[in-house]
C-alpha cells in the first residue's frame, strides 16, 4: 500500500467515499450532507486533522481521517482514527491491517490510539482486536453546535 495526504484537489474523488461512509453500518446515526465534506475545506494548515488516501498497486483503495490531541488520562499524545474507508473491492484482503500499522508508524510516539466502531459494524471490530484495540467503557456524551 501507499498514502499520499489528501489536498483541495482530491476533493471530488474523497466525497463520494466519504458518503458511503456515513451511510454504511460504521455509523448508527444520521449526519447531514453538508457535514460530511466540512473538513476537506479544513485540511490546508488545519494542525489537527489529517486526511489521507490509500493506494493499492496505483489504484485509489480508500482514505482515512486522523487527529491529535493530548490525552491527560494518558500522559501524551493520542491520535484519534476518525475514519477508515475502503472501497468495496478493496475489502476482505488484510488492507485494513496494513492501513492500522501504517498510522502506527506515522505516530511512533503517541501514547494511545484511540477508535469508535458500532455494534453492527463486526467486521471493523473483529480487526481492530486482532491489531491489539480494547474497549474501553465510556459512555460518550455530546453538545452539538
Amino acid at each position: 500500500l501507499t498514502f499520499r495526504d489528501m489536498t483541495l484537489d482530491d476533493r471530488d474523488t474523497v466525497l463520494p467515499m466519504v458518503d458511503a461512509f456515513y451511510r454504511s453500518n460504521a455509523v448508527d446515526h444520521p449526519v447531514p450532507r453538508e457535514i460530511v465534506g466540512g473538513p476537506f475545506w479544513l485540511l490546508p494548515g488545519m494542525a489537527l486533522l489529517r486526511g489521507t488516501l490509500i493506494f493499492e498497486e496505483g489504484r485509489l483503495a480508500g482514505y482515512l481521517y486522523v487527529t491529535l490531541c493530548y490525552s491527560a488520562e494518558v500522559g501524551g499524545t493520542c491520535v484519534f482514527i476518525e475514519e477508515v474507508y475502503l472501497l468495496p473491492e478493496f475489502r476482505g484482503r488484510g488492507l485494513g491491517r496494513q492501513v492500522l500499522e501504517w498510522i502506527f508508524t506515522q505516530y511512533p510516539d503517541s501514547r494511545r490510539f484511540r477508535l469508535e466502531v458500532t455494534q453492527m459494524n463486526q467486521g471493523a471490530a473483529h480487526l481492530y482486536e486482532k491489531c491489539g484495540f480494547q474497549y474501553l467503557r465510556y459512555d460518550q456524551m455530546v453538545l452539538d453546535r
